[in-house]
């Protein structure tokens, strides 16, 4: 005799398998939420007297370019920065996300015969917010204004001489240019006397 095929049968798996899904993302949103930057958190009041919260903003995004060498160069900027970190040690990793406050600007390094050129995108600040600071292998940006918070360091292709540093800030976009450190021809290792 046939028995006749019931529905909880046929799509009890499939039913189970949402719950578990939705308690997942569930448990994942609310881990979430509580490592946010308090800056990024924000309750508005709705025009019915009602509270909403608001995050945000997040932003990532990547920039590819190839290199004098032909190789691929893959540059992240934002503040959401995606990894994978193992549950346990030496267990299977699981994907994470780690948001912080400031936001990695896009950069791009430009180096000629003589200079080194650092173009920044840190769009809506004042440029009396943005500070600078270089060496002669890196220079940092960094700005902490209430609207917006922004910080990187770049690493330098080449020495430079920071001392000849020159910045122009223009609808968003800074560029600071530094001059390359001149080499000095040392030679390398003892002399020999030659007899």
């Amino acid at each position: 005799m046939r028995r006749p095929y019931s529905r909880d049968w046929l799509f009890g798996d499939v039913d189970e398998i949402f719950r578990e899904m939705e308690e997942m993302m569930q448990k994942e949103f609310k881990e979430f939420t509580t490592k946010l930057p308090k800056d990024l958190v924000r309750e508005r009041r709705l025009p019915d007297g009602s509270t909403a919260k608001e995050w945000g903003p997040f932003v990532y995004g990547y920039s590819m370019t190839i290199g004098p060498d032909g190789k691929p160069q893959i540059r992240e900027f934002g503040n959401v920065k995606p990894s994978l970190k193992p549950e346990v040690p030496f267990g299977p990793k699981r994907p994470t996300v780690d948001i912080k406050e400031e936001r990695e600007p896009l950069v791009d390094v430009i180096s000629t015969d003589n200079e080194v050129k650092v173009v920044a995108e840190v769009p809506g600040v004042d440029k009396n917010k943005i500070q600078l600071y270089a060496t002669e292998k890196a220079l940092t940006i960094s700005v902490d204004a209430p609207e917006r918070k922004y910080y990187k360091e770049v690493d330098l292709p080449t020495s430079v001489n920071p001392k000849t540093a020159k910045s122009v800030y223009k609808n968003g976009v800074l560029e600071v240019t530094l001059t390359k450190a001149k080499e000095e021809r040392k030679p390398k290792g003892e002399p020999i006397r030659i007899e």
